[in-house]
């Protein structure tokens, strides 16, 4: 019986997964949060990318939906599992009325009218009242299910790891179906694709929706982790952010997208502990990271155009192929 190496390398990572949370202090274990709900909106944006051929950056407003959708239902009244599962329901819901416009567009057109829904979506949270305002949403229960209450940031961990795992399960079955194939078809060429009888705008709708229902159900547990939603949560850098960790890891792939949220994300980390050292300007932060996303973004389309795991992959392909030959 032969051994696969992708079987042993997730069952690695599953054990890794179900192990950090025992071990990490309260400091560590929000940073292993916000990765794995970075991880999971990335999913998303590498299926719309890689396969879809669709740039958008706008998933920060579909995450802040799942996000607002969790926690005015919690604050009034409904169970917070009700919450959850509603908030990728409500970003799908958001996205296929929002896509049968924008979706007319392509490329950079496309980009920025993305981007536009995302600054309005903030602007309307910043003015309403049932938002909160400007100020927000406080004082959000803690998830619980039935008499069970998640009560430490560990359960969250697993929470969250469990909702990625779920994602990437969903993202692998589509992608090895018939209608992952008919979306490779579209990546190619949208008119080669429609000439064979794919429908197009049909597929586009549905991969758009389907992000943005990973992104709704990352919202979710955003909001019952943090216990406070605001606009400013949901700035419009986290949607370029979620972009950067989909190249860096390599379009198209499902754990290339898990690459790219863990470099990114730690990355980060250190950059805010760097502009966090004394005497270092109150706008460190935010250079320091727009001038690396920018050097990042430059380094991997030069030397690995198609991204970590599938320039990894590629090499230790060719070294097995050398050994047998």
């Amino acid at each position: 019986m032969r051994i696969r190496p992708g079987l042993v390398a997730g069952l690695l990572v599953a054990v890794v997964t179900l192990a950090l949370p025992a071990v990490l202090d309260d400091s560590a274990l929000a940073v292993y949060i916000l990765l794995g709900l970075a991880a999971m909106v990335t999913v998303g944006v590498s299926l719309l990318m890689g396969y879809a051929g669709q740039v958008s950056l706008g998933q920060g407003a579909f995450y802040a939906i799942g996000a607002y959708t969790a926690a005015l239902l919690a604050l009034n009244g409904a169970p917070p599992l009700a919450g959850l599962l509603a908030a990728p329901v409500a970003a799908a819901l958001s996205a296929l009325v929002i896509g049968v416009p924008l979706l007319r567009l392509r490329g950079h057109h496309l980009a920025f009218a993305t981007l536009a829904m995302q600054l309005i979506l903030l602007s309307l949270a910043g003015q309403l009242e049932f938002t909160g305002g400007d100020i927000g949403l406080q004082g959000i229960p803690q998830f619980s299910v039935g008499s069970f209450e998640a009560t430490s940031a560990s359960v969250y961990a697993y929470l969250t790891w469990a909702g990625l795992a779920l994602v990437m399960l969903v993202t692998h079955n589509v992608i090895t179906s018939r209608p992952g194939r008919a979306l490779r078809a579209l990546a190619t060429s949208e008119i080669a694709a429609a000439s064979a009888g794919i429908p197009v705008g049909r597929y586009k709708l549905v991969v758009f929706a389907l992000s943005a229902t990973f992104a709704g159900l990352a919202g979710g547990i955003y909001c019952f982790y943090t216990g406070y939603v605001a606009p400013g949560s949901f700035p419009v850098l986290i949607s370029i952010q979620y972009i950067v960790m989909a190249v860096v890891g390599g379009l198209g792939t499902v754990w290339g997208a898990v690459v790219g949220a863990t470099a990114i994300t730690l990355l980060v980390q250190g950059l805010d502990r760097l502009a966090s050292l004394p005497g270092m300007p109150t706008y460190a932060p935010s250079v320091l990271s727009y001038a690396v996303y920018a050097l990042v973004l430059i380094g991997v389309v030069l030397f690995m155009p198609q991204g970590l795991v599938p320039a990894v992959s590629g090499r230790l392909s060719g070294k097995r192929a050398g050994v047998r030959s």
